[in-house]
């Protein structure tokens, strides 16, 4: 039986790196179970360079990616939602839109790549991490017996995925 793929949107307030990266990351980890969505609440207007090129050289998909505001996914004709995830502090933090269909929300915060400076090893290494948190967090997403959990127990292990997947010697 063919089941129709759960939506999810990945939240982040400039929507140029850690939601796009969030966003090719599940669109092919996910396979036809899943589809991703990525917006912010003020779009940079164009993906990070950087994060576009580590998705590349990681053999990700980018031909799709556009940094886009939030509003699209709240209009009608719109798809619906099953899970929204924040993954930066300032998204979560903001008044969203109401989503319909009512749908899972956590927040699963990573932190920003875009905002670190210094030499060009040192930004590209927060990239390689937040991927890696990213990557990690949807693994065990992809893992999670979404048709077996209550909604209480699913919200449960949203929250819990967005404590996990730090780089090492990170603290959790």
């Amino acid at each position: 039986m063919e089941t129709k793929p759960y939506n999810v949107l990945f939240i982040c307030t400039a929507n140029s790196a850690r939601s796009l990266m969030a966003e090719a990351v599940l669109n092919q980890l996910g396979g036809r179970r899943f589809r991703a969505f990525s917006a912010g609440s003020q779009p940079a207007g164009q993906p990070n360079p950087m994060a576009l090129d580590l998705l590349q050289r990681n053999r990700y998909d980018t031909s799709t990616l556009r940094s886009k505001s939030w509003e699209e996914f709240a209009a009608p004709g719109a798809p619906e939602m099953d899970f929204v995830l924040t993954v930066c502090d300032k998204a979560a933090g903001e008044v969203c839109p109401i989503w319909p269909g009512q749908p899972m929300s956590a927040h699963w915060g990573v932190e920003d790549p875009a905002a670190v400076t210094g030499t060009e090893e040192k930004r590209r290494q927060a990239f390689n991490d937040a991927l890696l948190v990213l990557s990690r967090r949807i693994a065990i997403f992809l893992a999670l017996p979404l048709d077996k959990l209550d909604r209480l127990s699913l919200q449960k292990e949203l929250g819990r995925i967005g404590l996990t997947g730090k780089p090492v010697g990170e603290a959790v």
